[in-house]
């Protein structure tokens, strides 16, 4: 379970968050954008421990492929979409549904409607990749969507991040409590939406290869996907140079599974990983690198580079 922060420090991000959300009501969104990404460029600057990690992980994860110039571009870029990303999720608070709308469009729907026919849910699983919170509405428009999150360590912004993804139509379920309800909106034939790319316990993890590492990674997308047979559908969002984006749904995973659990959740979950690395490699920029990916090792191995 997360640890929450006390009262005073979510006084604090009240005091201050709330003064960003008034600022940002005032501005139009687009100045909103630009905030966003002088303020990642700023932290590229002067947030060092940051900053050494994500060259840290670009080492690791193509170090063999780029040059340090190369790396250190993609460094930068990457604090810029992750401003950007934060000062238009707090933006979207205050857009209406029609504006929000006009900012989307989907590719792929088809193979989601296609996949909910088959009466067993769908498995959406994705990474921290673009703006990934915004693209629940796309996908709500379809069917109802779940979307399965770690609760945010401050009561105050997880309060707020909830109301946003319910107003995008999503409904919230926690990881610590996740299979039961998760299992019943497959047999209610719902979307189910689960980001596996980030590093996990070494008690929960099942380890496959990540940029030719072994990565702790959650087991729920293969696990789910194995006990319910649901169709499991890879989606990811892109912003596009007109400040809008597009949200990209692929088709199902066609996988032969063997019928032992064990050997199909780690066949799946190194399938869907295989994936979500072929994306970060198309478009770096886009992929959360501020996060120890490696953290986690397998029994004597190594440690990661970023510890």
């Amino acid at each position: 379970m997360p640890n929450k922060t006390s009262k005073t420090v979510d006084l604090l991000i009240l005091l201050v968050f709330g003064a960003i959300q008034s600022l940002f009501f005032l501005l139009p969104r687009r100045v909103c954008l630009g905030l966003g990404r002088v303020t990642g460029s700023f932290l590229f600057r002067v947030d060092r421990r940051h900053r050494e990690l994500v060259q840290a992980n670009l080492r690791a994860a193509l170090g063999g492929e780029l040059p340090p110039e190369e790396r250190k571009r993609i460094s930068r870029e990457a604090f810029i979409t992750f401003g950007r990303v934060l000062a238009d999720t707090v933006k979207w608070t205050h857009l209406s549904h029609r504006k929000r709308l006009r900012l989307l469009s989907l590719e792929g729907g088809d193979h989601l409607r296609r996949a909910l026919e088959q009466g067993r849910g769908a498995i959406l699983f994705s990474a921290h990749f673009g703006n990934w919170e915004v693209a629940s509405l796309a996908v709500s428009r379809f069917t109802r969507l779940n979307v399965v999150a770690r609760p945010l360590d401050s009561r105050v912004l997880e309060r707020w991040l909830l109301k946003l993804r319910t107003s995008l139509g999503a409904r919230v379920i926690s990881k610590f409590q996740a299979a039961k309800p998760v299992l019943q909106a497959l047999r209610r034939n719902e979307a189910v939406a689960i980001l596996m790319d980030q590093n996990v316990l070494r008690s929960q993890a099942v380890f496959v290869d990540f940029f030719g590492r072994p990565a702790a990674t959650t087991p729920a997308v293969g696990s789910f996907g194995a006990r319910a047979r649901s169709p499991l559908l890879p989606i990811f969002c892109y912003p596009t140079p007109s400040f809008s984006y597009v949200i990209k749904i692929g088709p199902p995973l066609e996988l032969e599974l063997s019928g032992s659990l064990d050997e199909d959740v780690l066949k799946i979950t190194g399938h869907c990983t295989k994936m979500i690395e072929s994306e970060i490699r198309h478009n770096p920029s886009l992929w959360f690198w501020f996060h120890n990916r490696w953290k986690t090792r397998p029994p004597n191995a190594p440690r990661s580079a970023g510890d």
